[in-house]
């Protein structure tokens, strides 16, 4: 029987980490990666160099033997590449009419509007006088997004005066991102719940996370979320799949969602495996990278509980250590699961991250927050 073989689009660290997944399941990972020294570069099992604006790289990702099926690290994908996959006889998953909802964050919000599903109060921004209306509506002080294309911070903005949008507004009209208004939501936590699903319909969630952000990057999670009440929790599973199956949407995907007063809100969704879900790695019996892995293939998927009462995610943002291999020898704690993305270096980039789970949530939290600080700058 011919190993499966699953292409992968985008050669960062979530490409990275499904290589060992997919060794362990005899699935031999084909990624197409920017260069030779991406994150996903040295595990993947093959590699191929290049853009996914690039047809001729993705004719060569594409090439015999062929690749049992086409999935994603990222959602910026053109359309293209469904296309070239579709001409091979590859199926892509997922496809392009679930993706849209994760590329395009205008397109999400009126799709969860169809579907009944909470969204904060939202508007598209055309002119100046769109953004004042909003403010005027909402206490003087809005979300501007770019409908494409923004992560971890990036392509959002508080704005508190037309003036703050005004550059966006003129950049829209010259031809870019379309814009987005949102209600600045008085959150008390951020949270996100993970499903997956496979082509046949089988979906299985984990456990709703508590996700903490610093500076618009997840800095920690922590599985379960601390004292979320059971009624909000069922509906947060409960809003995973109804996403899940509306949209047709086959792998992993990450919800992201606001706790206030009492009620949860949709912020964002990522078609594929996501930081939230990090923790799953050592802390679930089936981690997302797997099972993500299993839906594209259509095969069953795995248990989803948790291995431990707690399980903290605490990301390693680039810091004052270089050389982070040698924070090996300096992290301590024996429980402390350390994973790196081979990655240079910079201020706030997202360079690692460490597991730690126990029965004390405090002291699992503080000590998964202590050992990501050593990998960060030293002992």
């Amino acid at each position: 029987m011919t190993s499966p073989i699953v292409a992968v689009v985008g050669g960062g660290q979530l490409a990275r980490m499904m290589a060992p997944a997919a060794t362990a399941m005899g699935v031999t990972l084909r990624v197409l990666v920017e260069s030779d020294s991406a994150a996903a570069a040295a595990p993947a099992h093959e590699t191929v160099v290049g853009l996914p604006t690039d047809p001729e790289a993705i004719e060569r990702l594409l090439a015999a033997p062929r690749p049992t099926v086409l999935t994603w690290e990222h959602e910026h994908i053109p359309a293209e590449v469904f296309e070239a996959a579709e001409s091979a006889g590859i199926p892509a998953r997922p496809g392009l009419q679930a993706l849209r909802y994760a590329q395009d964050k205008i397109e999400m919000r009126q799709r969860m509007d169809e579907l009944g599903l909470p969204n904060p109060d939202w508007a598209i921004a055309h002119t100046r006088e769109d953004v004042q209306a909003f403010l005027d509506t909402h206490g003087g002080e809005a979300i501007l997004k770019t409908a494409r294309g923004g992560y971890d911070g990036k392509g959002v903005m508080v704005v508190r005066a037309v003036d703050d949008a005004a550059p966006w507004l003129e950049a829209a009209a010259g031809g870019g991102p379309r814009l987005l208004l949102e209600q600045k939501v008085p959150f008390t936590r951020e949270l996100a719940v993970q499903i997956a699903r496979r082509p046949s319909g089988e979906a299985r969630t984990w456990v709703t996370v508590e996700s903490i952000q610093r500076d618009g990057v997840c800095s920690e999670v922590t599985a379960p979320a601390p004292h979320l009440d059971p009624t909000l929790a069922a509906q947060a599973e409960g809003i995973a799949r109804t996403i899940a199956d509306a949209l047709d949407v086959t792998g992993a995907l990450a919800v992201e969602l606001f706790e206030a007063d009492g009620a949860i809100l949709i912020n964002e969704l990522a078609m594929r495996p996501h930081n939230s879900g990090h923790w799953t790695m050592d802390g679930s019996v089936t981690s997302q990278f797997e099972q993500h892995l299993r839906a594209v293939l259509d095969l069953p998927l795995g248990d989803t509980t948790p291995t431990a009462p707690w399980t903290v995610m605490a990301n390693v943002l680039g810091g004052a250590r270089e050389d982070l291999e040698s924070s090996l020898a300096d992290v301590t704690d024996a429980s402390a699961k350390i994973h790196l993305y081979g990655k240079g270096v910079r201020p706030g980039r997202k360079v690692g991250h460490v597991n730690l789970s126990g029965a004390d949530r405090t002291q699992t939290y503080e000590r998964a927050v202590a050992a990501a600080a050593v990998v960060r700058d030293g002992a």
